[in-house]
């Protein structure tokens, strides 16, 4: 039931005024932890500052617009109104961390008109949350001119002091980069590490990183900056000033320099801050969520049905097989050969793994013509999403999965042409809803065409979004690959189930890997616009069971890649490993085929960003709970209450931890598997392996099951 109240006044005594004339507004969040104030300089300048607990968030920040049609800097303006409001509302997601959604806040916009006499006018829009502030521009419809060209943003984020960061390089084509942790003062992308094994073209600044921004101050306060709601419109990269620790924003230019073509009236994304002097209180913010448009789906939830999937995808990065018809391995030197994968009877082998194990879904990469002549050509009609290999035979694998209660997941990679891409967008799709396909998995690797285009400029942002929605005209469900970073985007578009758009697990298959911090990080950065296809699941944990002399391996225990189904969330989860793997190890695999991907509830139990993650999630419409824990290189224990277990009832607890002689490097694969009684009133210990994990599945216990465990001791 949606409960909503909104109220709307003119407010006068809400300004002070301040010396040299200066005025301000002020306003706090519901629980009033956080306070906004606006300056409105003598000069006309625009500042916002922010406070938590009375602790300094954000010091007064420059706001602004530099268009370059016409050439004028929107920086001074008079200020003709201010208007304030207020919310308290309950929505309910389609799928999701939980299943409804407090949206509470105050607003407070602004009206202005430009100084200069141009004419123009804005609005700044800013709503205050108990977990952060959300802030945007907008352009109404104007008296004289209504089309604009951006040179750039002026928004400036000026943090108090040389916080701890985990951050990633600037760069307008990729996401995918391990983090590194640093003060700010020490940020610098040009220097060496694991960050720069990707050849980026579109480095511009040393001093330049990507959202979202994690941040730690010496005061213990927790800042995360990034966007919502980025609809046409570049993608914001900010760039440290380390003189005073502001960043600017620089948004994602076109082939000729400009940010962006906009026509009035007209919003941009939202900026936003979420703040708490609690970490776990970052990872359960749902601002960026609340500052997005409902649903523009209204049957979604008839269709859209979050699932797991296996596929035929990790054979390709370990070397097993090939996506190419002809055997070549993709960046590979040599004129080595390998099978094809994505063949009729290898794909019914992982169908029959899917149907045998409860798994909705079967991913088939390689299927298509194209794969033999695509990475790095910058060519424009590589692939045309609708003809098979002589080797895959659509018709038959469709009545197969059918008859197997499966579905097939359709693989578009787009080698970056997204002007072809968008020719074949409607005959892909009417192929797929021909032959059964529900879900369709788009990659943009390499070099994006238009030529001079980027990933994370306007018009691909526009592309992402013509996707979304011409897929959910088509009752598609979508999972992007090296898109932009997502803002939220999914309860606007249901059916935009998940993006990879960060360092995914198959870095670990061919390149010095994935640290084993990298997945206490990414719920603090990556995964803070939405939910993540991470890929986890892998049991081989070394690639020398592939070939001898490869010295790569995934940096983690295997009940670490347990415990990511409930870390790393996604309403599409894949069990990335091989059939073959998973069948070795059916005890453990037990986990993957029971773990919900949909969820009522979600409980942040612990975090430290770059440290460790414990959280605790209850199945949509089930009594089942599943708690997953993760830790960098260090061994760590804790202690976790269970009291959010209902009262009533008794558990059985299956607890899959790392066996006691287990290490990620030394003894990756060793695990154990223990069963016990408890309730609301236990508190488990988990004893967490270096660069490990814990995953437990807590289900209501029945009268055998009562007799046949013990009650948990510590």
């Amino acid at each position: 039931m949606l409960v909503k109240r909104l109220l709307s006044v003119l407010v006068v005594t809400g300004f002070v005024q301040l010396a040299h004339a200066d005025t301000a507004v002020t306003i706090s969040s519901p629980n009033n932890n956080i306070q906004l104030s606006v300056y409105h300089r003598t000069n006309g300048s625009l500042q916002y500052a922010v406070t938590y607990k009375g602790k300094s968030v954000i010091n007064p920040s420059g706001l602004g617009m530099k268009l370059a049609n016409p050439q004028l800097a929107l920086m001074q303006f008079d200020l003709s109104a201010v208007d304030s409001a207020a919310a308290d509302e309950s929505w309910k997601p389609v799928w999701g961390e939980q299943s409804s959604i407090r949206n509470h806040y105050k607003q407070l916009l602004l009206k202005l008109s430009d100084r200069s006499g141009s004419g123009i006018r804005i609005e700044i829009v800013f709503r205050v949350f108990d977990d952060g502030v959300g802030f945007r521009y907008i352009f109404p419809q104007q008296a004289k001119l209504n089309h604009f060209i951006l040179a750039e943003e002026l928004t400036q984020f000026g943090v108090t002091g040389d916080h701890n960061a985990f951050w990633i390089p600037g760069d307008y084509d990729t996401n995918e980069y391990a983090y590194y942790t640093s003060p700010l003062s020490e940020i610098d992308a040009s220097g060496g590490g694991l960050a720069r094994e990707i050849s980026t073209r579109t480095f511009f600044d040393k001093n330049a990183v990507q959202t979202p921004l994690m941040m730690k101050s010496a005061e213990g306060l927790y800042i995360n900056l990034h966007e919502a709601a980025l609809v046409n419109y570049p993608a914001m990269n900010l760039v440290l000033d380390k003189s005073t620790y502001t960043f600017n924003t620089h948004l994602v230019p076109d082939a000729v320099g400009n940010k962006a073509y906009l026509q009035a009236p007209f919003s941009t994304p939202w900026r936003t801050i979420i703040v708490s002097d609690k970490a776990t209180e970052i990872l359960a913010s749902k601002m960026i969520l609340n500052l997005n448009e409902p649903s523009k789906v209204p049957d979604a939830s008839e269709w859209v049905k979050p699932q797991k999937m296996v596929g035929v995808w990790w054979e390709m990065h370990v070397g097993k097989s090939s996506w190419d018809y002809s055997g070549g391995q993709v960046g590979s030197q040599q004129a080595s050969r390998v099978p094809h994968g994505a063949t009729t009877a290898n794909v019914k082998r992982y169908i029959d793994f899917a149907a045998g194990n409860g798994i909705q879904g079967v991913l088939v990469e390689g299927w298509n013509t194209g794969w033999e002549d695509w990475f790095g050509q910058w060519k424009e009609d590589v692939f045309d999403f609708v003809t098979a290999y002589p080797d895959f035979d659509v018709n038959e694998l469709q009545q197969y999965a059918a008859a197997k209660g499966v579905q097939l997941i359709m693989h578009h990679e787009t080698s970056g042409s997204a002007t072809n891409y968008e020719r074949w967008m409607d005959t892909a799709y009417r192929f797929m809803n021909r032959h059964g396909y529900a879900a369709v998995k788009t990659g943009y690797v390499g070099r994006i065409i238009p030529r001079g285009e980027h990933h994370d400029g306007q018009w691909m942002i526009r592309h992402y979004e013509r996707v979304a929605a011409k897929t959910a005209q088509y009752h598609i469900m979508l999972d992007a690959h090296e898109p932009v970073r997502p803002t939220g985007l999914q309860r606007t578009y249901p059916n935009w189930l998940a993006c990879e758009a960060a360092r995914g697990n198959e870095f670990n298959a061919w390149s010095v890997g994935n640290r084993p911090d990298h997945e206490t990080i990414l719920p603090f950065t990556r995964l803070m616009g939405g939910p993540m296809d991470y890929t986890p699941g892998i049991f081989k944990i070394k690639m020398s069971t592939y070939n001898p002399e490869k010295k790569e391996q995934v940096h983690t225990t295997l009940c670490k890649q347990l415990a990511l189904y409930v870390t790393l969330y996604s309403p599409l989860q894949m069990a990335a490993d091989l059939p073959e793997n998973y069948e070795a190890r059916m005890d453990a695999f037990r986990f993957i085929k029971e773990v919900a991907v949909d969820w009522d509830d979600s409980k942040i139990l612990e975090a430290e960003p770059g440290d460790y993650v414990i959280i605790a999630r209850k199945a949509k419409g089930k009594n089942d709970w599943f708690l997953g824990a993760i830790t960098d290189e260090n061994a760590r224990t804790f202690t976790e209450s269970l009291s959010f277990l209902d009262a009533d009832k008794k558990y059985v607890a299956t607890v899959y931890r790392d066996a006691d002689s287990a290490h990620w490097q030394n003894n990756p694969e060793a695990y154990r598997i223990e069963k016990f009684i408890v309730d609301n009133k236990t508190t488990l210990k988990l004893k967490l392996a270096a660069g490990g994990g814990t995953a437990v599945s807590l289900m209501p216990a029945n009268a055998e099951e009562l007799k046949q465990y013990k009650k948990y001791k510590k």
